[in-house]
């Protein structure tokens, strides 16, 4: 339907089409990267980048890889402005408080959902996105070397038998974090 939409000269629709079709699972994605307060500010970045480059969009991959690839790179710059750097967060009125107790409240710290969270967060942006990819996306190995691929710095393309690889020594390296934390045995 995009294509179609993009190929009768019509970018908002397509754009539109685009965003509705991958944006909730894209949101869930930029949240588990730059967590949930963040998450829509990556997530709006996202939209206008998908919004504005979709004209351009070759087709060389999948959709949903290309635009989970430009998710990725919203999220690498969010995490280098210099301004999300040294910005501290306003202190709470308690209406805020109160909004985030009952948010926290499905996630008591210290449950076994909470450390599994943060032993998620402990991982590097570039581990963090494929375990999300693969595991909670499901994405195939094709469409994730295509989102982590990236023509800026020059190097190498990755690859999906590369990514498969370090996937596993990924799952090693959580098994054992895990179970030096007692989450399993």
């Amino acid at each position: 339907m995009v294509r179609s939409l993009l190929a009768k000269g019509d970018a908002d629709g397509a754009a539109t089409a685009a965003i509705e079709a991958h944006g909730p699972a894209i949101l869930g994605y930029v949240c588990a990267l730059a967590g949930d307060d963040d998450g829509p500010d990556v997530f709006s970045m996202f939209a206008e980048d998908l919004w504005r480059g979709l004209p351009g969009f070759r087709g060389e991959c999948t959709l949903r890889a290309w635009a989970y690839r430009i998710a990725y790179h919203a999220a690498a710059r969010f995490r280098r402005d210099p301004y999300r750097r040294r910005a501290q967060r306003l202190s709470s009125s308690a209406a805020s408080r109160l909004a985030a107790s009952i948010a926290a409240s499905g996630m008591s710290p210290g449950s076994r959902r909470d450390r599994l969270r943060r032993l998620r967060e402990t991982l590097d942006p570039d581990d963090r996105t494929l375990l999300v990819l693969r595991v909670d996306k499901e994405m195939e190995w094709e469409e994730i070397a295509a989102v982590l691929s990236t023509d800026a710095d020059g190097g190498q393309p990755v690859t999906s038998a590369g990514l498969r690889k370090r996937f596993e020594r990924l799952k090693d390296r959580l098994a054992e974090l895990a179970k030096a934390q007692g989450l399993i045995d």
